[in-house]
């Protein structure tokens, strides 16, 4: 009898333990499927929240395209410069029975910056003959008094455009590289008298085309510039307001420059005076580089804009999107150029931050 119960409670104990056994492997199975639906989902929303920043992106590409047909200027005031305050993209689409509620929860918002603006570094280079490069010394004196306005060491604009060249050299390949953007744009680059800055700048040891593999990489956003001997974080930073890296030489537009960016293009500007022409600007904008040299009133002799490095109109301009779909969320910046002839866009290249 005594073995027999023994024998039962044995049962019974391999029974619970085989039951509990089962129940973990169950719940384990059950575990590693929410998991994996839960991947998918997040997917899903990444990939949608990509899709509709696209769709912002394309949205940037109409207007810009459609205000460079109507407009001779690109201003603070026009049409692509309006921010989207965060908008259901059901409220964008044009419902039909088979996409009604779509996107109703996807928000979005952004707005489109002129990235020339900013002074572009891709100037420090200039090509005399296809295939060359060799420091712009007139750009270069730009970005010098640029560095001075910022508190930035002002010896570092030469290494800046070493670095430059060695990473354009690096490439194979070069988009929009042949001319500079801007209907003002001219074959040949002015050159300024060099200083004691730019001793060695145009024949620097090391930058021969067969050192391909010591050459830095393309040159693509500002922290880059860590790479050159004296930036640090702190210096980038009071750079980034003001600068920004093109795929090709561009002129500064008059109409959207910050004082500093005017006053660093401008030889013999002070600040204070490119102060008032940003005030004079926001009053009324400026028709030409002309009207903007007019409303200098009395300056200095010698002081003129140079019309090959000023324009009133911009071919490249950053789309800054934000989307939103339940936990999902995305940042991104887009690089457009516009062609100045025809106003087509091209997407140039793309930023997410997720």
């Amino acid at each position: 009898m005594q073995s027999a119960s023994r024998q039962h409670g044995a049962a019974i104990i391999t029974a619970l333990l085989v039951v509990a056994m089962s129940a973990m492997l169950v719940s384990g199975l059950i575990w590693r499927q929410q998991i994996e639906i839960r991947r998918v989902e997040n997917q899903r929303l990444r990939n949608q929240v990509q899709w509709a920043a696209r769709g912002a992106t394309d949205w940037a590409a109409r207007v810009l395209s459609s205000a460079g047909a109507l407009g001779s200027t690109d201003t603070l005031k026009s049409r692509w410069a309006k921010p989207l305050v965060p908008t259901r993209v059901s409220d964008l689409l044009k419902q039909s029975d088979t996409t009604q509620g779509a996107g109703s929860s996807t928000y979005v918002s952004g707005s489109i910056e002129d990235a020339q603006a900013y002074f572009n570094l891709r100037n420090l280079l200039a090509s005399s003959v296809p295939g060359e490069l060799h420091p712009d010394l007139a750009e270069l004196a730009h970005f010098r008094r640029l560095l001075q306005l910022l508190g930035v060491d002002s010896r570092l604009a030469a290494p800046v455009a070493l670095r430059m060249r060695s990473a354009m050299l690096a490439q194979a390949n070069q988009l929009l590289t042949e001319t500079a953007c801007g209907t003002n744009s001219v074959v040949g680059v002015a050159q300024a008298a060099p200083t004691t800055d730019d001793v060695g700048v145009t024949d620097e040891v090391g930058l021969d085309n067969q050192n391909v593999l010591n050459r830095p990489l393309q040159a693509l956003d500002l922290d880059w510039l860590l790479d050159v001997p004296g930036f640090t974080p702190e210096a980038v930073d009071r750079l980034r307001p003001y600068t920004t890296i093109l795929p090709m030489r561009s002129m500064i537009n008059i109409n959207t420059a910050s004082a500093q960016v005017l006053a660093a293009m401008i030889v013999g500007l002070n600040f204070d005076q490119a102060q008032q022409l940003v005030r004079s600007r926001n009053q009324a904008n400026f028709l030409d580089v002309n009207d903007m040299a007019n409303r200098l009133g009395d300056r200095p002799a010698g002081l003129q804009p140079d019309a090959t490095e000023l324009d009133v109109r911009s071919c490249f301009f950053i789309v800054h999107s934000r989307i939103d779909q339940q936990r999902a969320h995305l940042l991104s910046d887009a690089l457009l150029y516009r062609d100045p002839i025809n106003h087509t866009t091209q997407l140039i290249r793309v930023h997410d931050l997720y």
